[in-house]
């Protein structure tokens, strides 16, 4: 992995340029890549996500975008506290290292802040992994008692080992692949801490709510839930 740093006319871009030779703004435009018949569709339930070309070997921009109730007042603006405080550099140096550690997460390709005085705007490219869904659209499909429960558990475990907390470890953010490959994605707000059980339980419990929402919470607590912690236990 080759860091590179950028200054542009409007901020600045982080990129690995193993992946990529050129790092300009239109890296992180939709309308760029719709017009080079570049863009497969957005993705995610903020609209904030887009599929970029056409094959497998492909990537995955993300425009960071407010949740909760801020995002009322601003959709995608952020407080400025320095280039390396901001959300797309802190996520893409976590994710760096995360994929250096060989650990399931998508590669990152480039980071791309745009500051207006006092706020930012922000974007993060990373490569796509193929051939997956998320556990949420599998959730959808039915057939709960097939999902690979025992190796999301076995997954999320080698995360809370190596110190990693994902600050919104939900349904959506976990993907399924061939084989049973279990994968985390969207590190925003992540970081690594020292191995701790209370931090670890709040991210469980955080998943635990997710799959409450998405399925009939009695079969979630008397079924997955605990095939899930046999997973987690085991990879102990």
């Amino acid at each position: 992995m080759a860091e590179r740093t950028v200054t542009t006319k409007r901020g600045f871009i982080l990129y690995d340029d193993a992946l990529t030779s050129h790092a300009g703004g239109e890296l992180f435009s939709a309308r760029h890549w719709a017009k080079r018949s570049s863009l497969r569709g957005a993705v995610g339930g903020r609209g904030n996500t887009w599929i970029l070309g056409n094959t497998d070997d492909g990537w995955v921009l993300r425009h960071y975008r407010r949740g909760g109730l801020v995002r009322h007042f601003t959709r995608d603006f952020y407080l400025w506290h320095g280039l390396e405080n901001t959300r797309p550099w802190r996520e893409w140096r976590l994710l760096a290292y995360l994929y250096m550690q060989k650990l399931p997460v998508p590669q990152p390709v480039a980071a791309q802040v745009i500051r207006h005085g006092l706020v930012y705007r922000g974007d993060l490219i990373t490569r796509l992994i193929p051939e997956t869904q998320s556990l949420a659209a599998r959730l959808a499909e039915g057939n709960i008692g097939r999902l690979p429960w025992i190796a999301i558990g076995a997954c999320i475990r080698r995360f809370h080992a190596a110190g990693v907390f994902h600050a919104d470890l939900n349904a959506h953010n976990i993907l399924i692949g061939n084989q049973e490959h279990i994968y985390l994605v969207d590190f925003d707000r992540g970081e690594r801490r020292a191995p701790a059980r209370r931090w670890q339980q709040e991210n469980l419990r955080r998943l635990l709510r997710s799959l409450r929402k998405l399925a009939i919470p009695s079969v979630v607590e008397r079924r997955v839930w605990p095939e899930l912690l046999t997973g987690y236990n085991r990879a102990a």
